[in-house]
Order: C-alpha cells, then sequence, then structure tokens
C-alpha cells in the first residue's frame, strides 16, 4: 500500500487586511498526497495556489488546520525547526532560480549540503557533480549563473533543490520563465526524477501542456478544490542516487 507523505487536514487560511478585515484565501481544504507521486496544481491567478504550495512546505501557516510532512505534523513547529526540516526534507524550485551570482554551478548545488553539515567536504562535491551529471550539465561544473541559459540556471536549481535527498519537491511555477523547449526540458527531467527515482514532485503551473503530462492534476478555484484527477501512474523502480 503507497505511503502518505503529505497530508492536509481541514486548512484554512486568511489573510489580516486590517483590524477588523479578514480576506480568506483558502476556506477548507483536506488532501493527501502519496509518495512518488507527481501533481500539477493548476487554477486561475488568486485561487490559492502558491498559498497551498507554501503551506505544504512550512513556509506558511495555516490559519486553521494540521499539516503533515513524513508522518510528522509541521504546523506548529518554530522556525528554527521548520528550517532543519526544509533543509532536510523538501526541496524548493521557483520561477526564478536564486542562484548565487558569485558562485559556480557546483558551489551553488553544494549549499544546501554544507549548510546541513552531514557530509564531508569531498563527498558534498562529488554529489554536487553528481548531480549536475543527472541534469545533463557534466560539462558546466564551473560556469557560474551569468555563463549559463535560462534553462540551463533552472536545471542548476533543481540539482540544489535535490541536495539533501528531499521527501518532496516544491515547484512554484518552475517554467513560468522558460522558453518552450527549455520548458520542456524541464518537464522531462522532472518526469525523469519521478518515474527512475520514485521523486515525490507537486508543482503549481499556469502550463496547461505541462499539467496534462504530470501524474495527477489538482484543479483550485477560490481557494477549494475544484477537481482531482488522475492522468497516469506516477513513479517507477527506484535507482540508486
Amino acid at each position: 500500500m503507497a505511503e502518505t507523505i503529505l497530508r492536509l487536514e481541514n486548512i484554512r487560511r486568511e489573510l489580516e487586511l486590517s483590524k477588523d478585515i479578514r480576506q480568506t484565501i483558502i476556506p477548507n481544504l483536506s488532501l493527501e498526497i502519496l509518495k512518488g507521486e507527481f501533481i500539477a496544481i493548476t487554477g486561475p491567478s488568486g485561487s490559492g495556489k502558491s498559498t497551498l504550495l507554501y503551506m505544504m512546505g512550512g513556509l506558511d501557516k495555516p490559519t486553521l488546520g494540521t499539516v503533515w510532512l513524513d508522518g510528522e505534523e509541521i504546523t506548529e513547529k518554530n522556525e528554527s525547526e521548520m528550517t532543519r526540516i526544509r533543509n532536510e526534507k523538501i526541496g524548493f524550485i521557483y520561477q526564478f532560480h536564486f542562484l548565487l551570482p558569485e558562485f559556480n554551478a557546483v558551489e551553488n548545488v553544494s549549499l544546501p549540503m554544507m549548510i546541513n553539515g552531514r557530509r564531508s567536504r569531498k563527498e558534498i562535491r562529488e554529489r554536487a557533480m553528481h548531480l549536475l551529471d543527472m541534469v545533463e550539465l557534466q560539462n558546466k561544473y564551473t560556469n557560474k549563473p551569468s555563463q549559463l541559459s535560462g534553462g540551463q540556471q533552472q536545471r542548476v536549481a533543481i540539482a540544489r533543490a535535490l541536495a539533501n535527498e528531499p521527501k518532496v519537491l516544491l515547484g512554484d511555477e518552475p517554467t513560468g520563465n522558460l522558453d518552450s523547449r527549455s520548458a520542456d526540458n524541464v518537464y522531462q527531467l522532472f518526469d525523469r526524477l519521478n518515474r527512475e527515482l520514485s521523486q515525490t514532485i507537486i508543482v503549481v503551473t499556469h502550463d496547461e501542456e505541462f499539467a496534462n503530462r504530470a501524474g495527477r492534476r489538482i484543479h483550485l478555484v477560490d481557494g477549494k478544490i475544484d477537481s482531482d484527477r488522475l492522468l497516469r501512474a506516477s513513479a517507477g523502480k527506484p535507482i540508486q542516487v
């Protein structure tokens, strides 16, 4: 039986606009995500997609309700505890890559492992190179972000997100700034990670083609799940990473 990796129970998220005015972004949402799923979250602007993603990753907290990640409730964790959990269990990929311009590709991918402190310098460098090989940037180890195309920069960001072997990979419009060819390359990479490594992937996207190629599509309207469709089986046989 498939293992639940993320569970949201009766989530409500309100924003306090003023002392007397509160705006409800997500009124009451429950959701279960299984290990190895490849999920696209879609919906019109303002439907709560990014808010939902940030609550999954502990970057935002619900006003009411609970979030469970890998069997651990994260709703009441303080920021210090959440920083550790995010470093160890969650990989984030954003629309903009947020690579450090003064560091080369290997150094950017190495940063989460250096913060984690569980590997030696040699092990960190070897894993960083291995991950860059995986995203087909084996000839770009010493290139700085300014020396890479937009698609290549995003692939470095994906390698960095995988550095500490996260339980969940979260993407917020990861192809939003890319041309169609680079966006397709990123999709192909996500698909491979899901099928070959059984990596759990959750992506917020406006890209219809991307969304329809995921394993499961969740469509939000006004902070509610309008539809939740299984498009295909996710994940394949795991390989050594």
